[in-house]
């Protein structure tokens, strides 16, 4: 008889969905492999079908997926993929989300309100995850919805070695949006050497999305450079009325920092339109031709996924990446 040979070594495979390939790509040329050729497509009711074109069986699989328009249909084609791959006897898989859909719908405001931020990451665990990759969660309490392992990856140390590098000769002040953003400011401002913090103070009417008012600024900006950081724009009402509001007060000009550039409709014109001189942003999710103009400054988040899905692989440390280690 023929003795079989157990083979111990470990096979990074990392696959991704049709929601955001550039940026899929992109990871895997920091990572020196290849995309797993992927078919998918839908049928005539709508029905998402996947199937991948390479074996996968004992795989350590990474299947990356950011939620963007139309949100709905690349998170069920995302689940789709965790649940082939379970499958087809990957060993472990790795969920990657540059962006994770429903997170600001991470608690109840009112009665009979779902938790939807919960409901994503139960969907992921039932659908065969083993591990989150996330891209600066909107509230960090979402890393505990999962029941597994989530690795919280921070955009910060790109998007303030570059304002460092283009605007550390000037007189800074970080804004935050809303009171309740103030810890992610004091962090920037540990970065840009101690740069002095304000606050926006906002009212929000919770029965209607999108929509805010931006009352007082909290802080001094007066005859300094205001960069006005949170970790998402979505229509961009609230960002361009703070960036209003900062002028305003006197400050000498209003860049804009965001990790995750949503850019839902009217955001790219008021944008275009703002007193701000520059929006910087990171690619986390697409941004076509038509929701970009020219303050618009794009980073590339690849090298720290692909730092992180490396460090994953070789069982390293993650927080590792990270000047701080939170």
């Amino acid at each position: 008889m023929t003795s079989l040979k157990r083979t111990t070594e470990k096979n990074l495979m990392l696959l991704s969905g049709r929601a955001h390939p550039e940026l899929a790509q992109e990871v895997a040329d920091c990572l020196g492999i290849t995309l797993v050729p992927t078919t998918a497509y839908e049928f005539a009711n709508s029905e998402i079908y996947v199937r991948f074109e390479e074996s996968v069986r004992g795989s350590d699989a990474f299947v990356i997926q950011s939620h963007t328009a139309p949100i709905n249909e690349w998170i069920m084609e995302h689940l789709i993929m965790v649940d082939a791959l379970k499958r087809a006897s990957a060993k472990r898989i790795t969920v990657v989300l540059p962006f994770y859909g429903y997170a600001r719908q991470d608690k109840k405001h009112r009665g009979r309100e779902p938790i939807s931020a919960r409901l994503m990451a139960d969907l992921f665990k039932a659908a065969g995850a083993d591990r989150l990759i996330c891209v600066d969660l909107h509230t960090a309490q979402i890393q505990g919805f999962f029941d597994g392992p989530v690795d919280h990856l921070q955009a910060m140390p790109i998007l303030t070695d570059y304002v460092h590098d283009k605007y550390g000769d000037q007189p800074m002040t970080i804004v935050s949006p809303d009171a309740g953003r103030i810890k992610v400011a004091e962090q920037w401002s540990k970065r840009l050497d101690g740069a002095p913090l304000a606050f926006i103070h906002k009212t929000r009417d919770i029965s209607r999305p999108n929509q805010s008012v931006a009352n007082r600024l909290v802080g001094e900006v007066e005859g300094r450079l205001a960069i006005l950081v949170d970790d998402m724009i979505d229509s961009g009402g609230t960002i361009c009325q703070a960036a209003d509001a900062i002028m305003e007060a006197g400050a000498t000009g209003v860049v804009i920092a965001a990790t995750h550039a949503i850019f839902s409709d009217p955001a790219t014109q008021r944008l275009r339109a703002n007193v701000a001189q520059e929006v910087i942003v990171t690619n986390t999710l697409p941004l076509p031709p038509e929701h970009q103009f020219d303050k618009l400054t794009v980073l590339s988040i690849a090298p720290l996924i692909s730092q992180a899905i490396h460090e994953v692989f070789d069982d390293g440390s993650v927080t590792r990446l990270f000047d701080n280690g939170e």
